[in-house]
C-alpha cells in the first residue's frame, strides 16, 4: 500500500476505498489532486467536520494536492445524507456570509491555499447558473433512478419523506466532481462514510463522459461516535464549534480534555499530528489525565493557535487547583452590590451562565453540585437559600465556583 495510505489506516481513517490497489500504484506514480467539500449550512464548522480535512493534511503532506471545495451552491438544497429531515432553506446571502466563514477557519487549519498543494473553490461558481434542461439532458441521463435509491442516505430517507429537490443532491455532486477533474485533473474524492453514494455516482458519471483512461477514485472515513454512542463534537450543550464565539477556546479545550479513557488512543491518531508511536506511548501512561491534557493541547492549538491553547491550559489548571492563571478561566462580571444586599447562590449560579433556568440552578444545589471557594477551596454548598456576602470573596476579591465536575467560572464581582 502506498505510504499516503498506510499512514491513513494506521490512524484510523479509512473505512472504504472504492479501489485500493489501483489508488495505491497512482499515489505511487506522483502527486494526485484530491478534494473534499463541505456545505456552509452553518457560519462554523463544528469539529465533527474536521475528519476529512485532518486527513487533507495528512495527504498534502505526503505530497499530495487537495481542493476544499465550499458548497456555496448545493447548500441552496442540502444533502439529505445522515438526516431525517430537510434542511432548512437558505438564499445566496446567508450562504455567501457562512462560505466567508468556513473558508477562513480551513485557511487557518490547512496552512493556507497556495492554489497549487491547497486550494478553496465554492462550487455556487458553476451550479448557479446551470440551465436545468441543458443539465438534465448531459448528466441527468446518466442516472439510474433504481440505482440511485439503492444507496443507504435515500433508502433511509425515503422511510421518512424525500423531497425532489434533496433526489437531486447526488447529480450536483457528482458534477461537482466532474468539473473538479476537468478543471484541476482532480482523480480522489474524499469524505465520510455517509458519502459513500455520492460520491461513487460522481465517479460513474466522469467514467461515462471521459473514458476509463483516467479513472476516479472514493475514499471514505468513518463517522466518528464517542465509546458511549454519541456524535462527535456533540455536547449537552451543543456542538463543539471551530469559532471562538459559539465555542469558547477554554471549552473546546476542556472538550478533549473530559474524553471519555476508551477513546483516548483513537481521538490522538486522529485529531493530532503527533506520530502513531507517541499517541500509542501517551495512550499507554498509567494516568491518562496527562495524555488528554496534550490531546486538548494538541487540537485546540491546530483549530485555535499555540497561544489559545496555552491560555486554556493555564486556565484549567487554575480551575483544578494545579496552579496556571486564573484570569484564563471562564470568567464573568456581576454588580458588586449583589453581595451587599444577599446574593442568593440560585441567581449566581444562573447569573453565572453556569445554569440555563434558576430551576435547573436549584435542583444542581438540591443534588451537591454546586460548589463555591471558601478559604481557598471548593466545597459544596446545599443550601437552596443561601445568601453570599463579601466575606465569602476569596483573596482575590473574587469568586470561583463550579457546576457537577467540570464547569468552572470565575465571578469577579464590579463595583463600589
Amino acid at each position: 500500500m502506498n505510504t499516503a495510505l498506510e499512514e491513513l489506516q494506521a490512524r484510523g481513517f479509512i473505512a472504504q476505498c472504492t479501489d485500493s490497489a489501483g489508488l495505491s500504484s497512482l499515489m505511487d506514480a506522483g502527486s494526485v489532486t484530491f478534494y473534499v467539500g463541505c456545505d456552509p449550512t452553518g457560519a462554523s464548522l463544528h469539529i465533527g467536520h474536521m475528519v476529512p480535512f485532518f486527513a487533507f493534511r495528512h495527504l498534502r503532506n505526503a505530497g499530495h494536492n487537495g481542493i476544499a471545495l465550499v458548497g456555496g451552491g448545493t447548500a441552496r438544497i442540502g444533502d439529505p445524507s445522515g438526516k431525517t429531515e430537510m434542511r432548512k432553506m437558505l438564499d445566496y446571502t446567508q450562504l455567501d456570509v457562512h462560505a466567508a466563514a468556513i473558508r477562513t477557519q480551513l485557511e487557518h487549519f490547512l496552512g493556507g491555499f497556495d492554489d497549487i498543494s491547497a486550494r478553496c473553490v465554492n462550487n455556487k461558481d458553476w451550479l448557479a447558473n446551470l440551465n436545468y434542461i441543458d443539465f438534465l439532458r448531459e448528466i441527468g441521463s446518466h442516472f439510474s433512478v433504481n440505482r440511485m435509491l439503492s444507496f443507504e442516505a435515500y433508502k433511509k430517507r425515503i422511510e421518512t419523506g424525500l423531497s425532489f429537490i434533496e433526489f437531486n443532491y447526488q447529480l450536483l455532486q457528482s458534477y461537482d466532481f466532474l468539473e473538479l477533474y476537468r478543471r484541476f485533473s482532480c482523480r480522489l474524492q474524499i469524505g465520510g462514510d455517509d458519502q459513500w453514494g455520492n460520491i461513487v455516482a460522481g465517479m460513474e458519471l466522469i467514467r461515462r463522459l471521459e473514458g476509463q483512461e483516467t479513472p476516479a477514485y472514493g475514499l471514505t472515513f468513518p463517522l466518528i461516535e464517542t465509546s458511549d454512542g454519541k456524535k462527535m463534537g456533540k455536547t449537552e450543550k451543543g456542538a463543539i464549534f471551530l469559532d471562538p464565539v459559539l465555542t469558547s477556546p477554554y471549552d473546546f479545550f476542556q472538550y478533549w480534555r473530559n474524553v471519555a479513557d476508551a477513546d483516548l488512543r483513537r481521538f490522538l491518531l486522529m485529531f493530532t499530528f503527533l506520530p502513531v508511536a507517541e499517541c500509542d506511548g501517551l495512550a499507554a501512561l498509567s494516568n491518562p489525565n496527562a495524555a488528554k491534557e496534550r490531546l486538548a493541547w494538541e487540537v485546540t492549538a491546530l483549530i485555535h493557535g499555540k497561544d489559545a491553547a496555552e491560555r486554556a491550559l493555564s486556565g484549567a489548571k487554575a480551575a483544578f487547583g494545579g496552579g496556571g492563571d486564573r484570569a484564563a478561566m471562564p470568567t464573568v462580571t456581576l454588580d458588586r452590590a449583589h453581595l451587599d444586599a444577599g446574593y442568593p447562590i440560585i441567581d449566581l449560579f444562573y447569573d453565572a451562565r453556569l445554569c440555563p433556568t434558576k430551576s435547573e440552578a436549584r435542583r444542581l444545589v438540591e443534588q451537591g453540585g454546586a460548589f463555591i471557594t471558601k478559604n481557598g477551596t471548593l466545597e459544596a454548598e446545599t443550601s437552596v437559600g443561601a445568601l453570599l456576602d463579601t466575606a465569602t470573596l476569596d483573596e482575590q476579591g473574587e469568586l470561583i465556583i463550579r457546576a457537577g465536575k467540570k464547569r468552572f467560572c470565575r465571578v469577579v464581582f464590579a463595583g463600589v
